[in-house]
């Protein structure tokens, strides 16, 4: 966008503004301190003229003190000399360029009569005697105003150079300074969707920077897993429904072969339904996670016994672990806040993948724990454990840790457990697993109130 500055423009104006004006504040000081300096050389100069004068004048006669003031006077070609008397009048000049008009107060005082600059010292003859005459003493000082407005004069102009040659050595120092920034800038420009693991160097950075680059380092390595879940998400989704698809393809083809009769229809109809029920099943549960992403599931909060909570889920899924010859149990007691319904689900989701996985004269135990902050709730279940580097993905999308399963079941997709993760950080909670010495656990912690 144009009309705005770079960043190297704005730090090589910056320097250059400083440099101006620490260079303009030690030439004026430099130039007040040189024209002090030579306030005091010249006050002490005709201090000191004056002390000889007094001494010269004092007892003489009229006709001895015109020559003696010439002698002193003409040891100094810039000094000259007014003395009046008290009453005003002017008794002698030693200079026919004297000004007419000089200042009348005592002490030290600058005079400009034209081209021409003076130092001015009024002061009494005899300073013990009443009514004594008004000595003038006057300094030319022109050669030092000179040379003080040539100072001023360079100290502008080292002000003005100096302050263009910082903006210059700044300009460069400041893009130098800036490169991996630039750096930064290009590696971003090239990140793509088939470029995620561009990395910034960071050991190559500056300190100030190195943060910078780890945050951007942090995030690129987000996207990238981020895009590789997503596009695992899209080939599962097509994985899963490919299979149901070909099915209710090849069976309404098959059935539209011929004629048949209404029965016959009325079953392929039936088996289509089931296969449609799945497909809906599978539509609703990512939709639901979908939802879990995006931060937009919101639980009910209400006061839950969880004892109560486990207890009607055993009793739905005791037919089924009769059947199987598994032992339900239940230990411990708790109360918490949170949505009933969601987390029956969780839970029905780990109890019927416990089932599915304990062997026949296994145990599936519910262990409830009332913490003072927490409520810790296990589902553990006897049998084969899982593999070590297999826990991390258990909680997957589609992700299925029994490779003999079938691709596209119409009974487990592989989201059960991506569900219960869900709700379970949803109510503020955690859930890990662990496998061990022929138990298989997933242990839950939920906080009594969000």
């Amino acid at each position: 966008m144009t009309g705005r500055w770079s960043l190297s423009s704005r730090l090589a104006l910056l320097f250059a503004a400083c440099t101006a004006v620490v260079s303009l504040f030690a030439g004026v000081s430099f130039s007040r301190s040189s024209e002090a300096h030579f306030i005091e050389l010249d006050q002490q100069l005709l201090e000191g003229k004056l002390i000889g004068l007094r001494r010269a004048l004092q007892d003489l006669d009229a006709g001895q003190t015109q020559r003696r003031l010439e002698d002193e006077l003409s040891r100094q070609a810039d000094l000259a000399l007014r003395v009046k008397g008290s009453d005003g009048v002017r008794w002698y000049d030693s200079s026919i360029r004297i000004p007419a008009r000089l200042p009348e107060t005592p002490g030290l005082a600058t005079l400009n009569d034209g081209d021409v600059d003076y130092r001015v010292l009024n002061a009494p003859l005899f300073p013990d005697r009443p009514g004594s005459p008004q000595l003038t003493l006057l300094l030319d000082i022109t050669h030092h105003q000179h040379f003080l407005q040539r100072m001023q004069r360079l100290i502008w102009l080292t002000v003005g150079l100096s302050a263009l040659a910082t903006a210059l050595l700044g300009a460069w120092a400041a893009r130098r300074a800036l490169r991996p920034l630039r750096r930064m800038g290009a590696i971003a420009g090239s990140v793509s969707a088939r470029s995620l693991n561009a990395r910034l160097p960071e050991e190559q950075m500056p300190t100030e920077l190195a943060e910078l680059a780890h945050s951007i380092n942090a995030m690129l390595a987000r996207l990238d897993h981020a895009f590789q879940r997503l596009s695992a998400f899209s080939a599962d989704i097509a994985h899963e429904l490919r299979t149901p698809l070909s099915n209710l393809l090849t069976h309404t083809q098959v059935t539209l072969t011929r004629e048949r009769s209404p029965e016959d229809y009325r079953e392929a109809l039936h088996s289509n339904l089931e296969e449609l029920q799945w497909m809906a099943q599978l539509v609703n549960d990512m939709l639901y996670l979908a939802k879990a992403d995006h931060g937009l599931l919101a639980p009910n909060r209400e006061a839950l016994e969880c004892a109560e909570e486990v207890d009607v889920l055993l009793e739905f899924f005791a037919p089924l672990a009769e059947d199987a010859d598994v032992r339900l149990n239940r230990e411990g007691d708790g109360r918490l806040q949170g949505d009933r319904n969601m987390l029956r689900r969780a839970l029905s989701n780990l109890l019927d993948n416990a089932l599915r996985f304990t062997p026949e004269g296994g145990v599936v135990q519910v262990r409830i724990i009332d913490g003072a902050e927490v409520v810790n709730v296990s589902v553990e279940n006897s049998g084969a454990g899982i593999p070590e580097d297999l826990l991390p993905r258990l909680f997957d999308r589609f992700y299925r840790a029994d490779p003999a399963r079938q691709e596209g079941s119409s009974e487990h997709a592989g989201l059960g457990l991506a569900i219960t993760r869900s709700i379970i950080r949803a109510h503020g909670g955690e859930i890990r697993c662990e496998s061990a010495d022929g138990w298989t656990r997933f242990l839950i912690e939920l906080p009594k109130q969000d």
